[in-house]
């Protein structure tokens, strides 16, 4: 491949280098050039363009891309389509992603225009999360470097999912007078919040003595009915022989490890009794965070029981805390509860616009009237029906009018100053204003009257199922719409973004995964103009306030 400028008339059939504005013609950065395209660029005063000329046995960046991700094809992953020379790779179930380290590794020093990213070794997934990314870094790449790249990523063992197995689980609670009720009802909580990942249950706890009889007796029970048990002590195991491995052992069960090099989660136990697992859980899972028990509970359910050796290999990485890339179940509060783990959503509903396209004769579009209801409060109010945590609503343009429309309800009004910049703006003025509790932010366009409480309750339900790490946009069949949900781990992103750009730009970037959620006609109407207000079934606001 041949890279750098040429002159016009030597450019026609290359690919672009970069993008190219000119009046209104755009072009983008791997655009193969037309005489057309030429002629344009030649009447706006350019005379050389940088592009890329593709020599003999040279792939293209997207071909080249959409080729590797064939040569993968593993199951239970699927690869999104190529662009700008990228595939995605996302997780068709939730489950335990696996990588080979030396096979990526092999695969990448093949040639550095072409690369594989995934997520670390034994990474719990949900379905649609990201696991890995193919880049082809150059807008082409010679045939023998893709041919060689083909090979290795198609290697067994390079990246696999193993789908995680529902399981039915047990919980032994041993009391002391120490440990208060409210703790033991906490854990029970949170640990049938962390089952929930992978579609496993709780089906029963026992509270027993804190005594190593009275728990093997629950286990020797328990193994006969359920496919794991885990054990909370009401004392932290000191030694080898403490109250649960020693119930273990009474059980006629057999102890794999007492202790692990992951922080939290130094007094982790690992037994089992047949073919049940036994876990003897450390105190830090009684807390949302993460720690070494999670590691091992994902393992079991992906049907991957470590051995012992297995978890003295986890102290590399092993120490722990929280961070945004991962989320952990959430204590529900008194904004979140009765809510899934991971669903503390907050909206985020837009109402700054000029809405231009009304003319001043009909007004403005957020104040027609529905029912006898400015659009403005019907939307708000739908917001506060659902199972959203808190409403923000932006206003800018008439901002007084607006806001007096929603006199009464329980929203959060922001101003943004800067709303004649474009709706960047506003969404960057809404998430501020929201509380930090949030998972995510559903941003709600103010102009959209047949979306209904149901359809919001939809979307947050699933970004909850899918733990607050995806994208949730609504969609109508195959075309994409709004509302759209943003994970908190995306408002960083969102906060840099200026001009009349949302949530679009940060879904194109391939960094989240998206789900689509089906939500009809609803997720594609909305009324700019007065005679989609009328169409809708309102009345325009000068029209209202003449009757």
């Amino acid at each position: 491949m041949k890279f750098g400028p040429v002159a016009l008339l030597e450019a026609e059939g290359a690919v672009l280098a970069h993008s190219l504005a000119l009046g209104r013609m755009r072009l983008k950065k791997g655009h193969v050039l037309t005489a057309d395209d030429l002629e344009q660029i030649r009447q706006g005063g350019i005379d050389t363009v940088i592009v890329a000329r593709l020599e003999a046995g040279d792939v293209g960046e997207d071909a080249s891309a959409e080729a590797l991700s064939r040569a993968f094809s593993v199951p239970g992953i699927r690869a999104a389509n190529a662009s700008t020379g990228r595939v995605n790779l996302h997780a068709d179930c939730a489950g335990l992603f696996r990588a080979d380290e030396g096979l990526v590794d092999a695969f990448n020093a093949i040639d550095p225009a072409i690369t594989f990213a995934c997520l670390a070794d034994h990474t719990a997934v949900q379905a649609g999360e990201m696991v890995a990314t193919i880049k082809i870094i150059p807008l082409a790449v010679s045939g023998n470097s893709l041919d060689r790249a083909k090979a290795a990523i198609a290697a067994p063992g390079l990246a696999h999912l193993l789908p995680f197995r529902p399981v039915r689980a047990g919980l032994i609670s041993t009391v002391l007078p120490s440990l208060k009720e409210s703790v033991m009802d906490k854990t029970r909580g949170l640990l049938e919040a962390r089952l929930a990942l992978s579609g496993s249950s709780l089906a029963e706890e026992r509270r027993v003595a804190h005594d190593a009889d009275a728990v093997a007796g629950e286990i020797v029970r328990m193994a006969s009915v359920h496919e794991m048990i885990i054990v909370f002590g009401a004392s932290a195991v000191t030694d080898p022989q403490d109250v649960i491995p020693a119930a273990i052992g009474k059980a006629g069960g057999r102890v794999e490890r007492v202790g692990m090099p992951v922080d939290p989660g130094n007094l982790l136990v690992l037994g089992s009794v047949g073919a049940v697992p036994v876990i003897g859980a450390p105190g830090c899972a009684r807390s949302p965070k993460e720690n070494g028990f999670d590691w091992v509970l994902a393992r079991i359910v992906a049907g991957d029981t470590p051995t012992s050796m297995d978890i003295a290999g986890m102290g590399v990485g092993g120490l722990l805390k929280e961070i945004p890339t991962r989320p952990q179940p959430r204590q529900p509060n008194a904004a979140t509860s009765g809510r899934k783990a991971g669903a503390a959503v907050g909206v985020v509903l837009l109402a700054a616009g000029r809405a231009s396209r009304m003319g001043d004769e009909a007004g403005h579009k957020l104040l027609a009237e529905f029912s006898g209801e400015t659009l403005i409060r019907r939307m708000a109010g739908m917001a506060l029906s659902s199972k959203a945590a808190e409403t923000v609503v932006v206003t800018g343009h008439r901002s007084v009018e607006i806001e007096a429309s929603l006199k009464g309800l329980d929203v959060s009004l922001v101003r943004n100053g800067d709303y004649e910049t474009g709706m960047a703006s506003s969404l960057k003025t809404g998430l501020a204003a929201l509380g930090k509790e949030c998972d995510g932010a559903l941003v709600l366009l103010g102009d959209m009257p047949a979306l209904t409480t149901a359809h919001l309750d939809r979307l947050i339900e699933a970004f909850a199922d899918h733990r607050g790490r995806a994208i949730v946009r609504a969609c109508d069949g195959e075309r994409r719409g709004n509302p759209v949900i943003l994970p908190a781990s995306a408002f960083a992103e969102a906060m840099e973004l200026t001009g009349d750009v949302g949530a679009r730009a940060l879904i194109e970037s391939g960094v989240w995964p998206v789900i689509d959620v089906e939500i009809g006609a609803a997720a594609r109407l909305d009324v700019d103009t007065p005679e989609a207000v009328r169409e809708a079934g309102g009345v325009t606001e000068n029209t209202a306030r003449d009757t």
